[in-house]
């Protein structure tokens, strides 16, 4: 959490120093995120037979303008999902668990424009993880479980505008994935 605060501590920094370009996102702008988690802390080490790659899915609606001179805030919903497969052959069958991961939550984001077509943004998310996890296989114990907690996480994204609407996405943080690629739509 300290490293994530640090780079965000810099990034704003940086954004006095270098020569701030002209704005990607203000208010009234609204932008729908479509990402794929490369680095998760979800479901990792052996015996998982199948894996789900975690998605996630935001909205923001730009609702500040000239903050800082010319940065704007952002506010929005954030939908994560990943699931996996751990099973294993015991006793002529076999058994194991389906795990699933779902987190719903609100984003607030403050953006700096630092290069010319790249949305730069650091932010916060508070949302709520819901988690299940039920037996599958040939030898089942009849057991499930569901259990939830709330969710505080800071994260640093960029958003590359290849034209007026479409965009290459990237964030760093944590959510569903500690790393996130995918393309931004502005509607």
């Amino acid at each position: 959490m300290k490293k994530i605060i640090s780079v965000i501590v810099m990034f704003v920094m940086f954004g006095g120093i270098l020569n701030a370009q002209e704005s990607t996102f203000g208010k009234g702008d609204k932008v729908a995120n479509l990402g794929i988690g490369l680095i998760s802390g979800l479901y990792s080490g052996s015996g998982y037979t199948s894996k789900m790659p975690p998605i996630s899915l935001s909205f923001e609606y730009g609702v500040a303008d000239d903050v800082l001179d010319i940065g704007s805030i952002g506010v929005g919903g954030y939908v994560g999902y990943s699931s996996a497969k751990w099973e294993s052959d015991w006793g002529g069958g076999s058994w194991g668990w389906k795990y699933t991961n779902f987190i719903i939550g609100a984003r607030g984001s403050f953006h700096y424009p630092l290069v010319d077509k790249l949305d730069t943004y650091a932010g916060v998310l508070l949302g709520y993880n819901i988690v299940s996890v039920k037996d599958i296989g040939t030898v089942q114990v009849g057991y499930s479980s569901n259990g939830s907690a709330g969710v505080f996480s800071a994260y640093v994204g960029g958003r590359y505008y290849f034209n007026d609407k479409f965009a290459g996405m990237v964030e760093l943080g944590t959510g569903i994935a500690y790393l996130n690629l995918g393309i931004a739509v502005k509607l």
